[in-house]
């Protein structure tokens, strides 16, 4: 008997499913900034540390990994760059089935699960079992990265086109929002209270998990009459790919901005996850007391910022366009990273730090409501279409990552990693040169 598929309609426009969707940045944002980007990062390069050397006259910390001596920093940056060439691979797949299946909340769930947990079984992280430590912090970004996928793919189906880069800015900004009060939260109850600090694991995982319910409660969902069957569902995921990857192929206008995202991803991603590290490593505190405190105003100020960082760029892109403001904040970015490899003192890291806070929240959320008008707008396959844009980005990450973590092993400084970043901001910069205004398809 031939399945029957029900499909209900979403109105897009719906101010109260809008407003829910959004509100997942707020239940999410909360981990990359206190485990990728604050709290965890400046325990772990305290922490994780098996041996020490001296190397160019400056103290190295080592730690043993799966039998291999590793500098600590550059295990984070390796590692993170192999669970993201894992995802490049895996999430296809995933996104074709939820296409085919109508099941993009379900898949958007189930990783918003894994990610919490995984966020609070970091409480028991342990540098004498650094193996299983770092598979929590694996799993809890395998998670957050892979429910944005299915996150952002509801941006086309329930907002119309004019209202992309607000809905996406607002987004972010709630979610700098959100992260700010639990980082402050935990901040007052580590100095004031000496709470474990490993209670901020836990806070983070709880936090994620309850608010995202909310938007649970509101996006829409698609379901068959038929029980789910696994194998007729992965052969429609391989047929859902197969006709998004043709249709990015003969756009123009997709591809060659898919291309340029990709490029400078490479060095915004690397640089949200390594600056707290870099800051750590690479500037003259004058305490470690100092260097604990001056990274955490660090790290507010570019949450502070990045608010009217996300909203002003979306105006300025309503005005100028989409592409140009990119190549604005690309430009923008160059700067700042030829700036950073000069920079030594604390004062002029606040100066930088200030400065990303001002494009990181813009460039991220332009580039998705960009992304968001440049897909057919009546395509049915969102998640797919959105999983070639988190392959862009995760293929990104990998050669990021693994570019900045290979350059600090071999020359033991994270400012000659700078390089590659500039260069790879300079490449993306010339592609969004080449994509056109218009859409082009080929013939």
């Amino acid at each position: 008997m031939e399945q029957i598929t029900i499909k209900p309609t979403i109105q897009k426009g719906n101010k109260k499913v809008m407003n829910a969707w959004a509100f997942y940045d707020w239940a999410n944002s909360v981990y990359p900034l206190v485990i990728t980007t604050a709290i965890f990062p400046i325990f772990y390069e305290k922490y994780a540390v098996h041996t020490t050397e001296m190397i160019n006259g400056e103290e190295v910390k080592f730690v043993f990994f799966m039998g291999f001596k590793l500098i600590n920093t550059a295990l984070i940056s390796i590692l993170t760059a192999s669970y993201f060439l894992i995802l490049v691979v895996l999430l296809p797949v995933l996104t074709g089935i939820a296409d085919a299946a109508g099941s993009k909340k379900n898949f958007l769930r189930f990783f918003a699960y894994l990610g919490s947990f995984s966020c609070m079984s970091l409480y028991f992280f342990d540098k004498d079992y650094l193996e299983w430590s770092m598979l929590s912090f694996t799993l809890a970004g395998v998670g957050f990265w892979s429910s944005l996928v299915f996150y952002n793919a509801y941006l086309p189906e329930i907002a119309e086109e004019k209202d992309h880069d607000k809905l996406s800015a607002k987004g972010f900004s709630m979610g700098y929002i959100g992260s700010v009060i639990l980082l402050i939260s935990c901040l007052v109850g580590i100095m004031a209270f000496e709470v474990d600090v490993r209670i901020c694991f836990i806070a983070t995982g709880i936090w994620w998990f309850g608010f995202s319910h909310v938007t649970f409660s509101q996006l829409p969902n698609t379901r068959t009459s038929s029980p789910f069957s696994i194998k007729e569902n992965i052969i429609k995921g391989f047929h859902e790919i197969n006709n998004v990857w043709r249709q990015v192929r003969q756009t123009v206008r997709l591809k060659r901005y898919l291309a340029a995202f990709f490029v400078y991803s490479m060095a915004v991603q690397t640089i949200m996850i390594m600056a707290v590290y870099f800051g750590s490593k690479e500037i003259a505190w004058s305490t470690e007391q100092e260097a604990q405190t001056g990274l955490i105003i660090s790290v507010v100020l570019i949450q502070l910022i990045a608010i009217p960082g996300a909203i002003g760029l979306s105006r300025l892109s309503g005005i100028i366009g989409n592409i140009k403001a990119l190549g604005l904040v690309v430009s923008i970015w160059i700067i700042i990273c030829v700036s950073a490899f000069m920079v030594h003192t604390p004062i002029h890291f606040y100066i930088i730090a200030g400065f990303v806070g001002l494009v990181m929240g813009g460039i991220q959320s332009l580039s998705r409501s960009t992304y968001s008008k440049f897909i057919p707008q009546d395509t049915k396959d969102t998640a797919s279409f959105f999983s070639f844009y988190d392959i862009a980005e995760k293929m990104g990450i990998v050669v990021g990552m693994f570019s900045y973590g290979f350059i600090e092993q071999l020359t033991g400084s994270m400012r000659n990693s700078i390089v590659s970043l500039v260069v790879f901001f300079s490449i993306g910069l010339i592609l969004l040169f080449f994509v056109p205004k218009e859409e082009r398809k080929l013939s």
